[in-house]
């Protein structure tokens, strides 16, 4: 029996391969998963349907006429050769051409549950909770073996020690994995201290990442009263979870930083705003100084009775003054007043027409004659002058 190495077994089986025609030249058509694009040009993805996947290789010389821009989830045919890739001994096909064949299965899926999520109003923006700037325990849901539970503690311990983790651990991916992720965050809702919730996990394909893309957990993720950090894959990874968190970050590193301030940070803007109140009290305790040596040195701080006194005396004076001045000026108007108002009387005083030469006569009886008829002749009357008066008797009337 003949023993093979491992290089012999794996240039035996290309060979097979590459010798059957079939394999030569075909379309194979799937839906694209996996996808990159290397630095070099190359593309890498891998063909998929629901039974069975294949990995598929399209060097630059190749890629560079591509019609079509190939991208998860795009349904397409693909044409090339099937061979085995040495180093791994793993077959693959290496493409020559690929065409659009529709969109994928999943991905059609994926757009009509955010579409009827959408129109619920679960990725609002007004419903997006403010995070707490200083949290003081914060609740992971993630897999307790990955790397990216390791990243999110590692970084929020360096960044803000005082900080409480409370993990969830929880199946990622899998057929478990939805109902895992929505009951560990109805579990943490229920805690009364937690401030801040990261859900996530490590990079993957969109069959890895589909438990966060499930109706279940979208919905789980929107009715958390506790605000929510999606942290789902790499960066160009996303998923309705992260529309649906109050905050979605690039990587689960990426959500740790996001997650709490940078403790030494804010030591050193503590220094600065310290060193600045220490330059503001200074220079106000400065200007308070020169404030009290003027002060010390004024003439009400030397002799204050003194110019108390003085200031008194002279506010004094002035009232007096001031005072005789409107006594002066009142007397002066009443006098004016009343010279005035003797002039006027004396203009109607009867001695002032009597002056004139005017005089007033009393019949027998003493009243004022104003007419003849009020006497007869021989009647004795009594003749009113300035000075004196006069008796005289009706000789004749008119």
């Amino acid at each position: 029996m003949q023993i093979f190495t491992v290089q012999q077994l794996t240039g035996h089986i290309k060979g097979i391969l590459e010798n059957d025609f079939k394999l030569a030249d075909l379309w194979v058509k799937g839906e694209i998963s996996n996808y990159k694009k290397a630095v070099s040009g190359h593309i890498y993805f891998t063909l998929k349907d629901n039974f069975s996947c294949i990995r598929v290789v399209m060097f630059r010389s190749r890629a560079r006429f591509l019609k079509c821009s190939p991208g998860n989830g795009l349904a397409v045919r693909v044409r090339g050769y099937v061979t085995v890739y040495d180093r791994d001994g793993q077959y693959q096909l290496y493409a020559e051409q690929v065409e659009p064949d529709g969109t994928g299965a999943l991905f059609a899926a994926l757009e009509k549950l955010k579409q009827q999520l959408a129109g619920e109003g679960l990725f609002e923006p007004n419903k997006k909770k403010v995070l707490p700037r200083y949290p003081r325990c914060i609740g992971i849901v993630t897999s307790p073996t990955g790397a990216a539970v390791r990243d999110i503690i590692h970084i929020l311990h360096r960044r803000w020690p005082q900080v409480n983790i409370i993990l969830a651990p929880v199946a990622v991916q899998g057929e478990s994995a939805p109902r895992e992720v929505a009951q560990a965050l109805e579990r943490l809702n229920r805690l009364n201290d937690l401030d801040l919730i990261i859900v996530g996990r490590g990079g993957g394909s969109l069959e890895e990442l589909w438990a966060f893309n499930t109706e279940l957990v979208v919905r789980s993720i929107a009715a958390s009263t506790v605000p929510v950090i999606s942290a789902v894959g790499h960066e160009t990874d996303f998923t309705l979870a992260d529309l649906a968190a109050d905050l979605r970050a690039p990587t689960p590193s990426a959500a740790a930083e996001l997650a709490v301030p940078d403790r030494e940070d804010l030591i050193r803007l503590m220094a600065m705003q310290k060193s600045q109140l220490t330059r503001c009290l200074v220079q106000q305790i400065r200007g308070y100084q020169q404030r009290l040596n003027y002060c010390a040195r004024s003439r009400v701080m030397a002799r204050p009775v003194d110019w108390l006194i003085e200031q008194r005396r002279q506010t004094v004076d002035t009232l007096a003054r001031q005072l005789a001045g409107g006594v002066r000026t009142v007397t002066k108007s009443f006098n004016n007043r009343l010279a005035l108002l003797a002039g006027r009387l004396d203009a109607l005083s009867p001695l002032a027409t009597m002056a004139r030469g005017y005089s007033y006569a009393l019949d027998p009886a003493g009243l004022v004659l104003r007419d003849a008829g009020q006497v007869q002749v021989g009647d004795q009357v009594q003749l009113h002058l300035q000075r004196g008066k006069l008796t005289c008797m009706v000789k004749e009337k008119n």
